[in-house]
């Protein structure tokens, strides 16, 4: 009765992983599908198989929405606030772990409010002051927004990893005459990396992807993101279903690849962290 039981449950499993499999795949295949083929084969018929191959369409939005230009700029956003999160979050993480603070549940409260604040609340007072300092169309600007949007869940996130270390690593170091900077950077770095790039693979995808803050933020066509350019294109080629498809696919390619290449150490990087502090 057990083994009935236990081969009934597998199969109900695998059966709800397909179906979430399929519906996370199917619009990514109907995409690449339709990427190649003109705007009349995809209001005909969009799941059948292209007849006309129109490699075209890449080469068309790519140099319609500057893609060359924006990709640039998306990656320098992306990778500026990767560094800007991880520097400032993993030493927070490391003062709030190791050290006794008494205020924690006072920092721990106000860090889980700041996750759940909508960017919404802050956008006009943020604009008015970056139209004052002069600072609108300037990436690296944006990259602190969104450093301060991203910090708290890192550092929650990174103060498990801290946690996890034990404490005789630090004892012994520091009686070595170790400075508390030479701890952090000599053991403490080498141990959560797996937090790190988890968090920088969290924040990469988000800054990539995100939309509302870059196109209020970064309007100048030499400034804008991946995304917003894209958005553009939906006015010019409002019925050109095949280079916006073809644009949609060159925009997702390569944080899919990336996540694809660095799927396993995401996933030890998120279950690593699940240490209750």
């Amino acid at each position: 009765m057990t083994l009935i039981e236990n081969r009934a449950t597998l199969t109900i499993t695998y059966i709800i992983v397909g179906v979430a499999a399929f519906t996370a795949l199917f619009p990514i295949a109907l995409m690449v599908l339709n990427s190649v083929k003109p705007t009349t084969e995809i209001v005909e018929s969009p799941l059948a198989l292209p007849v006309e191959w129109r490699w075209g369409n890449f080469a068309q939005v790519w140099e319609d929405a500057n893609f060359s230009r924006t990709f640039f700029n998306t990656a320098v956003l992306s990778a500026s606030t990767i560094i800007l999160v991880l520097g400032t979050g993993s030493l927070t993480a490391f003062v709030l772990a190791r050290k006794k603070i008494k205020s924690w549940r006072l920092v721990s409260a106000y860090l889980l409010a700041s996750t759940t604040a909508p960017i919404q609340l802050f956008l006009f007072p943020l604009y008015f002051g970056f139209a004052r300092l002069g600072l609108i169309n300037n990436i690296f600007a944006v990259s602190v927004v969104y450093c301060a949007i991203f910090s708290p869940f890192s550092i929650m996130l990174l103060r498990t990893y801290f946690l996890a270390v034990p404490k005789e690593l630090e004892e012994a170091a520091l009686v070595d005459g170790a400075s508390p900077w030479q701890v952090y950077t000599k053991i403490f770095l080498p141990l959560v990396w797996p937090g790190m790039l988890t968090v920088a693979l969290i924040v990469g995808l988000y800054t990539w992807n995100e939309f509302l803050i870059a196109t209020t933020f970064l309007q100048a066509p030499e400034s804008r993101t991946a995304v917003v350019s894209y958005f553009l294109l939906s006015g010019q080629y409002q019925s050109d279903w095949g280079q916006l498809m073809a644009g949609a696919l060159l925009v997702v390619l390569p944080i899919v690849v990336l996540f694809v290449f660095l799927q396993k150490h995401f996933i030890e990087g998120i279950t690593g962290g699940s240490v209750k502090g």
